[in-house]
Parts: C-alpha cells; structure tokens; sequence
C-alpha cells in the first residue's frame, strides 16, 4: 500500500475507529509510562478533549475527514501548541509515545516508519516555533 494517497493512511489505520483506537492507546501510555508522564502533565485540557482534537486532526492528516476544522477551526500546530515549552527532549517524547502506541495495537511496521517520519515534521515545526519563542532547547 502506498501510504499518503488519498485516504491510504487513513484507512491502513482503520479509519476513525482506528484512529481513535491509537490516540486512546497514546494517552493511556502518556499517562501510566514514567518515560512519557511529564507531556502528560504538561496538557492542561481534560484528557477527553485532547483525545477528541488529536483523533480530529489525524483523521484529516491522514486522508479522511477533516473533522479539526468542523468541530474547533481551522488549526496551526506551533500556535496551538504556543503555550508550552517544547523542548528536543519533549518532541523525542512524543514521538517515542507514539511509536510504542502504534506498536500496542500492532500495525504493520511499514506504517508505523512512515507515520512517524511523517509525523517529525509537525513536530518539528512545534519545536522550532517553541525555542524561538521561549529561547531555550533544555
């Protein structure tokens, strides 16, 4: 499968249920894995509405719905984010927590590569738009 045609991604991921499978599985992690707890807590919405933004943007990230935009707006990533000191160290979190939430529920490992290269660059973005307005990368 040619992952980020159309909705490929969305649909190797099981599309909205899928989605909201893998986000569920990602804060059950965050929350109750020593390694990741401190983005936990570093998120001041109710983990709900977390869950809900973050499955409504992967949902039209990956090809299907855009369900961010109907339901909270359009979105910028480093703006919403702005709030937060998003350090190396936070991003690797992450990014990491992600990986090992896509491994609980056993994607294929070809997805979960391209995922979270994918993924890097929001990321990324996240990182950079942080450092330069706070000006520290602890």
């Amino acid at each position: 499968m040619t992952y980020g045609n159309g909705d490929a991604t969305y649909r190797a991921l099981g599309q909205l249920e899928g989605i909201q499978t893998l986000v569920e599985a990602f804060y059950q992690i965050m929350e109750s894995d020593s390694r990741y707890r401190p983005l936990f807590d570093m998120h001041t919405d109710e983990t709900p509405i977390a869950i809900d933004k973050l499955v409504a943007f992967l949902s039209g990230w990956t090809g299907g719905e855009r369900l961010f935009a109907k339901t909270y707006g359009q979105i910028s990533l480093p703006q919403a984010h702005a709030h937060l000191i998003v350090t190396e160290k936070e991003k690797k979190m992450w990014l990491g927590c992600m990986s090992d939430a896509l491994d609980s529920l056993n994607y294929p490992e070809d997805l979960k590569v391209y995922l979270i290269e994918k993924l890097k660059f929001p990321a990324t973005r996240i990182h950079q738009v942080s450092q330069a307005r706070h000006g520290h990368d602890d």
